[in-house]
């Protein structure tokens, strides 16, 4: 129960950083834009955000023989209109379905996808599904009429394939390594790094000026400096983020950094006696002021709690 409720009170963060924008009309429906896929590299093709809340920049990446999506949208009618722009770029009868991680934008449009298609999960993003389930997508559902109906009848589909650490697909001309990286943004966070193509679809691990966002009871500051390490060897051409922009790999760089000043100044407030949530109020102000241009302040107080949780008194 405990790690529930942390879970809940996780995901409430999340959520309201995903809402707080400055004043603007309401937000546009999370729907996946159709014939937007730009082509990144010779076999990857990515669909934008477009900067549209609860929508994921979502992969399809094409080899000879077989075709592999990345991300599939807030249910159903979201993964319908991955597959359907799958199919303007592909011919191949072969597909793989990947999440990057199980949070409904990313994970719920895979029941669109027909039961020849093979699904693809980490072993640690199956226990995250195992332990809490469609309780993110209930909450997403309360937000609107609009969500909801996207969400009517979402399901996460059972796993062809479960891999532990790593697992390769050949393609036909190009290979895919997933990587299991978690715990980071959530338990089961999971990368496709293309090899060839040297495009890395990061998911939540790596963004593009915003805060990292710490939406897992499991979270764990020094997994996610480990994991900076780990894709900044692969040398990315691309770093596709599960939303906002794409950037080259000096993404991971000014990640680290960030993530890094956030731990090393909750280290030093620990040790001055604060308590966490002063250490929680007095980073977030610090890193607003410090990044003014960057989105989800309220995360940067999420990694400072979590950092000061990690360190001995």
């Amino acid at each position: 129960m405990q790690i529930f409720a942390a879970f809940a009170a996780c995901v409430a963060a999340s959520t309201a950083v995903l809402a707080a924008t400055p004043a603007q009309p309401p937000p546009s429906d999370p729907l996946i834009r159709e014939n937007a896929a730009v082509k990144v590299s010779e076999h990857v093709y990515v669909i934008p955000d477009f900067n549209v809340g609860l929508v994921p920049n979502v992969g399809i990446i094409v080899g000879s023989r077989a075709t592999l999506v990345v991300d599939t949208g807030l249910g159903p009618k979201n993964g319908q209109t991955v597959l359907r722009e799958m199919h303007k770029l592909s011919t191949n009868a072969d597909v793989y379905v990947v999440s990057t991680h199980f949070h409904p934008e990313h994970a719920l449009g895979e029941s669109a996808f027909p039961a020849s298609a093979h699904l693809i999960r980490a072993r640690t993003q199956q226990q995250d599904i195992d332990e809490f389930g469609l309780t993110l997508a209930r909450q997403f559902a309360a937000r609107s009429a609009a969500t909801a109906d996207l969400l009517k009848d979402a399901a996460y589909r059972t796993a062809d394939i479960v891999f532990d650490k790593e697992h390769v697909v050949d393609l036909g001309g190009v290979r895919v390594r997933l990587m299991a990286l978690g715990p980071t943004h959530t338990r089961g966070d999971t990368v496709a790094w293309v090899e060839g193509d040297r495009i890395l679809f990061a998911g939540d691990i790596v963004m593009n000026k915003r805060f990292l966002a710490f939406a897992s009871p499991y979270a764990s500051v020094k997994t996610w400096l480990a994991d900076f390490e780990v894709l900044d060897a692969l040398k990315p051409a691309r770093v596709v983020p599960s939303h906002g922009a794409m950037g080259d790999a000096s993404l991971i760089d000014q990640q680290r950094t960030v993530l890094k000043a956030i731990q090393e100044r909750a280290i030093v407030l620990r040790r001055e006696g604060k308590s966490a949530d002063d250490t929680a109020k007095t980073v977030q102000a610090e890193m607003q002021a410090r990044y003014p241009d960057w989105t989800g302040a309220a995360q940067a107080a999420n990694a400072a709690r979590t950092a000061y949780n990690e360190t001995s008194p």
